[in-house]
């Protein structure tokens, strides 16, 4: 749960990432508290203090607004070693995606740059 609160993504097996779900669910539930005794709770459990300072600053207050689903689950196939089926967590409306739709947006395709090339 560290990890994903950190990173806002990783990626694991699918019975992990259903079970890491409710978990994060619940502490990004007490970062929208963001009382003394609800950082007491997060800190038991996440060992981390800069993660849960991350919990308490930037996560709480972006999801201030939503009621629940917190992180979403994309199924990745299969794992070639073991067929264990793989799984991408992720926060909703996290940096990484947004990032990521900013840079597919920013940066035009090669054939874009080269029909400009040609009409200059």
């Amino acid at each position: 749960m560290t990890e994903l609160l950190e990173k806002g993504r990783i990626t694991t097996t699918v019975p992990k990432a259903k079970e890491l779900g409710p978990f994060t669910e619940k502490m990004i539930t007490l970062g929208k508290r963001d009382t003394l005794h609800a950082r007491r709770q997060a800190l038991s459990v996440i060992r981390s203090k800069s993660v849960v300072h991350k919990l308490f600053d930037s996560l709480g207050p972006r999801y201030a607004d939503r009621n629940g689903g917190y992180t979403r689950i994309v199924r990745l196939g299969y794992r070639k070693g073991d067929s264990a089926e793989r799984a991408l967590i992720e926060l909703v409306g996290s940096d990484v995606d947004e990032e990521s739709s900013e840079k597919k947006e920013k940066e035009p395709s090669k054939k874009t740059k080269v029909k400009a090339d040609k009409e200059e």
